[in-house]
């Protein structure tokens, strides 16, 4: 006898609470289900279900039986499912949500490699910074930036980018740098308003953590409209680093007090489930983690 067919027909006697109802959902007859249940019992030596005229019920045995049997079941479909997927060829829309500055500078040039590679797929893009549903509200992928996700949804790191602290040489000319956390009470800030920890800033240092309430200036749910303020000499701005790490490098923005590190952030691509993966959602995460493997801004 068939082992695996012993274990798929004792689930589904388990699952559907009777004989007959795992006979209807096998398309199989209700000898045939009795007859591989009993046949699997006499294998194991040991009584799996209690049995009456009106309903069954798992033995100790069967629930442990029956735990490891759904884990082996499992297993086997998503290794069905992942091999199925590789044959197939990447077809049909396709819908991300990424978040809008990062989604404008380094994902929109790589939209248009991946459809050169995969004609048959079609994308519908919303950038937005706030978190969305991606199962609600039906989207096949996300790209989030944040601190390691503690959410249902399957997460795959792309790279990584951290939160720095930075001013203009013309603001600092005029108001001087911060020495320490602390000081930035007396400084003009330019907040993004999405940030979790809102304005209470938080740094790591010499002398351990440090945190300090802000008091914004100017606050936008943009980081493109806090680093252009910044360029304008308008205030201290702390942005991560995929945004500003050209003005670093231009010498455009001054990173403020390099020995006080604020937020270090993961850059994911988010999905709902391991199980049957679409090829064309396989294909792009495995497209985005090779093109993020050198990061393209300063650490």
């Amino acid at each position: 006898m068939d082992r695996f067919e012993e274990m798929r027909v004792f689930a589904a006697v388990v699952d559907a609470g009777s004989f007959v109802g795992a006979s209807a959902a096998l398309e199989m007859s209700k000898a045939a289900v009795s007859r591989h249940v009993a046949e699997l019992e006499s294998r194991l030596r040991v009584r799996l279900l209690h049995r009456t005229t009106r309903k069954l019920s798992l033995t100790p045995e069967g629930e442990v039986f029956h735990a490891r049997c759904r884990e082996l079941l499992g297993g086997v479909e998503e290794a069905e499912a992942e091999i199925t997927s590789r044959s197939d060829e990447a077809n049909g829309l396709l819908r991300i949500n990424v978040p809008f500055s990062f989604g404008l500078l380094h994902l929109a040039p790589l939209w248009v490699e991946f459809m050169a590679r995969h004609p048959r797929v079609a994308l519908d893009v919303t950038l937005a910074d706030r978190v969305v549903d991606i199962v609600e509200e039906g989207f096949d992928l996300a790209v989030r930036i944040a601190r390691l996700p503690n959410s249902s949804l399957v997460s795959r790191q792309l790279t990584s980018t951290r939160l720095v602290l930075c001013a203009s040489p013309g603001y600092l000319r005029a108001h001087g740098q911060p020495d320490h956390p602390s000081d930035l009470a007396r400084h003009d800030v330019l907040a993004y308003s999405l940030f979790s920890m809102g304005d209470q800033w938080e740094f790591t240092g010499p002398g351990g953590v440090a945190s300090v309430k802000v008091t914004p200036r100017l606050r936008t749910n943009s980081g493109d409209t806090c680093r252009v303020a910044a360029l304008h000499d308008q205030g201290i701005v702390l942005q991560p680093s995929f945004l500003v790490g050209p003005d670093l490098l231009a010498g455009t923005l001054v990173e403020l007090m390099p020995a006080w590190r604020s937020i270090d952030l993961g850059v994911y691509a988010v999905y709902p489930s391991r199980k049957f993966v679409a090829p064309k959602v396989r294909l792009m995460i495995e497209f985005l983690v090779h093109a993020f493997k050198e990061r393209a801004w300063p650490a």
